[in-house]
């Protein structure tokens, strides 16, 4: 005859419930050993709050300083995330100063500005310079009047500096107010070239380097 299996069967069973019963009632025990060290159990994604804000590259107020101060109100060019962004500031030009002799001054004033660390509610916002300081002097023999000579040629400067010296002066005092300055190197045999600032350079001065052309020679 073949055996009642009946009895192993609901064995079985009673032992599968039992199983299942240990199951249901560990997690609570769970819940408590991870609650125990402070990992709160969820089942749904944690929040964590928005990402931290980018850079606004934008300054709410002017320095109180700056402002007081006299001279004449110019922009500097400052690198601010990969684009040049303009700031206000002043430079000193004593009275009485005119024609070459105050372009080259406002331009030495300008390039000074650009050498110096920025202000600390720049550095907040995100600004930078990449520009050193040079010194600047007038044009050389043969150089249009309108020309400025550096210390450095502007072949050696980095393209983020070229496009800061460019971009501010050619919205200066320093050159004649088309967008562009004639800018050469130390050496009077080194060519002076007109440099413009553009769109692109304000928007990529790292990989787009102001546009220049030759001058015509006095």
């Amino acid at each position: 005859m073949t055996p009642d299996r009946g009895p192993a069967r609901a064995a079985r069973a009673r032992g599968t419930a039992v199983r299942r019963l240990l199951a249901l009632g560990a997690l609570p025990v769970l819940a408590g050993l991870l609650g125990g060290c402070g990992i709160r159990a969820t089942e749904v994604p944690t929040d964590f709050g928005p990402a931290p804000s980018r850079v606004r590259c934008s300054l709410a107020d002017q320095d109180t300083t700056a402002r007081a101060a006299r001279g004449a109100p110019v922009r500097v060019f400052l690198l601010c995330g990969s684009s040049l962004v303009a700031v206000d500031r002043t430079v000193p030009v004593p009275e009485g100063t005119a024609g070459g002799t105050r372009r080259v001054l406002v331009a030495q004033n300008l390039l000074d500005g650009l050498a110096e660390s920025p202000t600390s509610a720049e550095k907040e916002a995100g600004y930078t310079t990449d520009v050193h300081r040079m010194r600047v002097s007038g044009p050389a023999p043969g150089d249009p009047d309108d020309a400025l000579r550096l210390s450095a040629s502007p072949e050696d400067l980095t393209s983020y500096a070229l496009a800061q010296l460019v971009c501010t002066f050619s919205d200066s005092a320093a050159a004649e107010g088309d967008g562009s300055v004639v800018l050469g190197g130390p050496a009077p045999s080194e060519e002076a070239r007109r440099y413009a600032c553009t769109d692109e350079v304000r928007s990529r001065p790292g990989s787009k380097e102001p546009p220049s052309s030759e001058v015509t020679k006095d």
